[in-house]
């Protein structure tokens, strides 16, 4: 089975703690690595988490703020000693790449690798695509610009009944074309269909990463239909003002834009330094999502298949 895994290396919010990582999160789609922020600390728990260097190609950065930005000088420079080669994608807002940039200028002027920007917006967009998965932006309600990101899988291609191939000689040419749906027409205009010659292929699967966001019950109908949705979750329903005021949201909302968006696992994380347990949100977001809720902590990975 097809690898779509999501790695939680930070799960804080700005200020780090003892308990918790300022924000990253590491994508592995068939053993290729998608970086999602990354806060201080990031290059550490890569290592600690066994995720190498040399498949981390591209890094998506939500919005500029200290916790989901400051990690990348010293991971890119850290990259560069290791000599990693070919290039990395910054996928980022323009201001980003500009600061980036001066930084590695100043620090590490001279990288062993391409540094590409592809520059963003607080909109709906797909922004990387390739043969198998898609990722788009949808943009957030925060204090500066921010987006989410919706990993998408392609749909897949259905299975062959071996048995079935065999039976019709089917030539081994048109088997890709027959895994893709197509029909097999015999040399005497014989039509066989697809559902006689294969099974149904798997679902695919999506992937969304919302932080940070204040509660906004319209970023449910963009996510709608995607399996998994990482939520902030900064603040417990006793602190809902704050969360308003500082542009976040508290479990209870996160699993209503989950419920909403017809999720089948949400992932809480994000959490203010003022709480000394994870379980309290769970127990809040179960109170609005009857699906399967997840409160990240470091070092978990998550299958999403």
């Amino acid at each position: 089975m097809a690898q779509f895994t999501v790695n939680i290396l930070g799960c804080g919010s700005a200020t780090p703690t003892m308990r918790h990582q300022p924000s990253c999160q590491v994508i592995d789609f068939r053993n290729r690595l998608f970086m999602v922020d990354c806060g201080e600390g990031a290059q550490l728990q890569l290592r600690r988490m066994h995720l190498k260097f040399s498949r981390l190609n591209h890094i998506f950065i939500s919005h500029l703020h200290g916790d989901h930005f400051l990690g990348l000088p010293g991971l890119l420079s850290t990259l560069s000693l290791h000599d990693c080669g070919g290039s990395i994608v910054v996928h980022t807002f323009k201001q980003g790449a500009e600061i980036l940039q001066q930084m590695m200028d100043v620090f590490c002027h001279d990288t062993s690798f391409a540094i590409e920007y592809d520059i963003i917006k607080p909109e709906r967009a797909v922004i990387y695509e390739d043969h198998a998965l898609t990722v788009e932006t949808v943009a957030l309600s925060h204090r500066v610009p921010a987006v989410g990101f919706i990993f998408r899988e392609k749909p897949k291609e259905r299975h062959i009944i071996p048995d079935m191939i065999a039976f019709h000689q089917v030539p081994v040419s048109r088997i890709r074309a027959i895994k893709q749906g197509a029909d097999f027409v015999k040399d005497d205009g014989t039509v066989i269909a697809n559902e006689r010659l294969t099974r149904p292929a798997d679902p695919a699967m999506s992937y969304a990463y919302c932080s940070d966001t204040m509660y906004d019950p319209s970023l449910a109908e963009a996510l709608r239909g995607v399996d998994t949705i990482y939520h902030e979750s900064t603040y417990l329903d006793e602190d809902e003002q704050k969360a308003r005021e500082r542009g976040h949201s508290t479990a209870r909302q996160a699993a209503r834009i989950a419920a909403a968006a017809g999720a089948r696992r949400l992932i809480l994380g994000h959490y203010s330094q003022r709480y000394d347990s994870e379980e309290p949100f769970a127990a809040e977001a179960a109170t609005e999502f009857g699906g399967e809720i997840i409160a990240a902590r470091e070092g978990m990975k998550i299958d999403l298949l």
